[in-house]
């Protein structure tokens, strides 16, 4: 009897001190979560109380540092960036997330990187995109810091705090990367944009050219700069780019903008342009980065040829029934392009390398047809190609529509195809040509052809 009574006894003792432990547990993390939420709320009515202590007086209380401009320590700090320069007035709930983010951040750079975590995922929780908001006042507070102080007179109409945000505005659109414009160098009024302008902002202005052994002196170290860009006006583009690659100062004097125009006075004319008149209005419209706009605006490469490799099958003919032979055969369309306005078409089963020394307007081969070009935004319109070999009877001219693009490595080194016809000299007739087999041109760059 006393064994069964143990045995009914001794469970319901173990449950009872298990159910015990479970609620001191269930007490200490509750103890534990509201010591959290009185010290965030104490951190939120601490914040407009500071605020307003601001506006009057300093506060004796000891403040909470603000983090530098650039934190340089800190695996999640990060520079002030700037892509948004509306100065909308954040809310309360992100006003309290920031300030918990700012905490977090102190808390990196003096190492206490467990608090840290912790404080990062209050504030990611609190609000998802406080770090942007972050990022934003602490670009804002430093502008404010190193903008000059501007002085006005006391019968000025125009207050002070109107000057601030205009100052505050053209200084968040400094900082982003995309509207950073370097200034002129010295030789030229160059203007890089984009990517590049964001990298040589951080450059010293103070440049030269280093030895690689510094035992070594550096002769062209000592040749002026307008020696300098004389000798570089007589490279091409591709070895002027390398020559940039040299040093930061081989880049700076290779963005020269007199460089830049002759190859862009010298490409960018009629066939490539209706007139010259438009010349000026691509070069307003980039901002006179001549070397962005002989980059990026299109145009028919004149030196070298584009090649267009092309394959179909046909069934062969065999005397055995249990074989049947197919036959690939390929061929080649070649297109060279001459500044004149003159093109040449060719048609052919031979090899690029034997085709390209000999193509010129006077090779009469069949298959060879010359035409008139002309380039309207990235179309480029190929009419009249006729058989120029003499005595032949000319009774239909050819005409393409192509469309220039770019490879990933290269530019405008494409040509596809967009119609195909043939025009009755005699009746103006026009009948479409069948691109069954035809495929798209790519540009192959030929030395001689410079």
């Amino acid at each position: 009897m006393s064994a069964e009574a143990t045995a009914n006894i001794h469970p319901s003792e173990e449950l009872n001190r298990f159910r015990e432990e479970w609620k001191e547990e269930v007490r200490r993390k509750k103890s534990v979560a509201q010591a959290q939420a009185s010290s965030l709320k104490a951190a939120d009515t601490a914040l407009p109380q500071q605020s307003a202590s601001e506006a009057t007086t300093k506060d004796k209380s000891p403040e909470i540092p603000r983090v530098a401009a650039h934190p340089t320590q800190g695996c999640f700090s990060h520079a002030p960036r700037v892509t948004d320069t509306t100065s909308a007035p954040l809310g309360p709930k992100l006003q309290r997330a920031v300030e918990v983010y700012r905490r977090a951040v102190l808390c990196e750079q003096q190492s206490n990187l467990d608090e840290a975590l912790e404080l990062y995922r209050i504030a990611f929780r609190m609000d998802p995109n406080v770090d942007r908001a972050y990022h934003k006042i602490e670009a804002q507070s430093y502008i404010n810091a190193n903008a000059p102080i501007i002085q006005q007179s006391p019968h000025s109409t125009s207050g002070p705090k109107g000057t601030s945000i205009n100052e505050v505005t053209q200084g968040l659109k400094s900082l982003d990367i995309h509207s950073v414009v370097v200034p002129a160098i010295e030789s030229g009024d160059a203007v890089p944009q984009g990517s590049l302008a964001s990298i040589m902002a951080e450059w010293p202005h103070e440049l030269q050219f280093l030895p690689e052994d510094e035992r070594q002196p550096v002769q062209l170290q000592k040749l002026p700069v307008e020696v300098l860009l004389v000798a570089l006006r007589k490279l091409d583009t591709t070895a002027l780019e390398r020559f940039a690659l040299v040093s930061r100062k081989a880049r700076v004097l290779t963005l020269d903008m007199s460089i830049w125009r002759q190859f862009v006075e010298a490409t960018y004319k009629p066939p490539q342009l209706r007139d010259l008149k438009e010349l000026d209005g691509l070069s307003h419209s980039y901002q006179g980065d001549h070397r962005r706009l002989y980059i990026e605006q299109p145009r028919v490469r004149l030196d070298g040829v584009y090649i267009a490799i092309c394959h179909y099958t046909r069934s062969g003919v065999s005397e055995n029934a249990w074989f049947h032979p197919i036959h690939m055969v390929q061929y080649h369309r070649f297109l060279r392009f001459y500044p004149d306005g003159q093109v040449i078409s060719l048609l052919s089963l031979a090899e690029p390398k034997d085709i390209i020394p000999i193509l010129k307007p006077t090779l009469h081969v069949k298959g060879l047809s010359i035409g008139s070009w002309r380039l309207s935004g990235t179309t480029v319109h190929i009419e009249s190609l006729i058989d120029p070999r003499p005595g032949c009877v000319n009774r239909h001219a050819f005409r393409m529509t192509l469309e220039l693009r770019s490879r990933p490595l290269g530019r405008w080194n494409r040509l596809n195809f967009l119609a195909y016809d043939s025009v009755n000299i005699e009746s103006g007739e026009v009948s479409p040509v069948p691109l069954k087999h035809d495929r798209g041109f790519h540009f192959s760059k030929v030395r001689s052809y410079s």
